[in-house]
């Protein structure tokens, strides 16, 4: 298996909602030596299905599984629920001997077997474990060490621990070590690991509403400039829903929520523009500001 290549999982939101987020991931691991190779006979990673029928999230993880299994290549996911379930089903498969025979089952009818020979990692996997935090601090030429930022590494990247066994999902640390690669200061804040509120917009779209304006109230109180995030859906409720929370309850926020890419690619000089941080839905402007050189 060829060192630093990996098969791009995309999953269905970050093409149509969250194409900064791909464009800005993709300019970084080029400078950083990474190959990505596409696969556009990917079918959905499974996980919104798994509420009505487990049996056909197994099988749809799965068959992109033996899809990656046919290329010989490690799978790289940009989301974290794509990560989440991809990297479940594949150490379960691995695992159950009978759950393994039933959905190998299944996938007979097209022609497919899980035989379980590659792994499934997200982005920060690759830059941390892959990449390595040496190499990234080569490419940094624009220390950003005016810039006070927090960290939300979201839920599934870290949760449930016996499937991820990556770090501790109560204190991730592995984000906030890129981020202070980068030369920015990445600041704690209270309830830190506490989940953005997206799973359950689909059941009630008030909680997740507040639960994310408790944490941009938490953030706001120690002084960060901006927030860190490495999920389309974690992004998606902090920056795409923070002028409705601002609306709803009558504050003011105005907290800056960049991908990680994009704050890698800043530190590394490459432009905003490049970057695609004009997609924010809350002005980056004065944090593009900070990072100039």
């Amino acid at each position: 298996m060829t060192e630093l290549k990996y098969l791009l999982f995309l999953g269905c939101a970050i093409p149509y909602r969250l194409p900064s987020y791909e464009i800005s991931t993709r300019k970084v691991l080029s400078k950083l030596g990474v190959e990505l190779v596409e696969m556009p006979e990917f079918n959905c990673c499974g996980f919104p299905l798994d509420p009505v029928n487990h049996d056909m999230m197994l099988t749809l993880a799965a068959r992109n599984l033996c899809l990656a299994e046919q290329q010989n290549l490690n799978i790289m996911a940009l989301c974290n629920g794509c990560f989440g379930i991809l990297n479940h089903v594949n150490k379960e498969l691995k695992e159950d001997k009978e759950i393994k025979e039933t959905v190998n089952g299944y996938l007979k009818e097209i022609g497919m077997e899980f035989k379980g020979t590659i792994k499934v990692k997200h982005l920060i996997h690759v830059l941390a474990e892959d990449v390595g935090f040496e190499k990234i601090k080569e490419t940094v030429q624009n220390p950003l060490s005016q810039l006070r930022v927090v960290q939300h590494s979201g839920c599934h990247v870290v949760r449930p621990a016996k499937y991820i066994g990556f770090e501790d999902p109560e204190n991730p640390t592995t984000l906030k070590k890129l981020i202070q690669v980068t030369g920015a200061k990445c600041l704690d804040y209270m309830d830190e690991p506490e989940c953005c509120g997206a799973p359950i917009v689909g059941v009630n779209d008030k909680i997740p509403l507040q639960l994310a304006r408790e944490k941009l109230d938490h953030i706001k109180a120690v002084g960060a400039q901006a927030m860190i995030t490495v999920c389309p859906y974690c992004h998606i409720m902090y920056d795409l829903n923070q002028p409705r929370i601002e609306r709803i309850f009558n504050e003011k926020f105005g907290i800056p929520v960049l991908h990680y890419p994009q704050l890698l690619g800043l530190s590394m000089g490459i432009s905003p523009e490049e970057l695609a941080l004009k997609d924010l839905r809350v002005n980056a402007a004065e944090i593009v500001n900070i990072c100039s050189p």
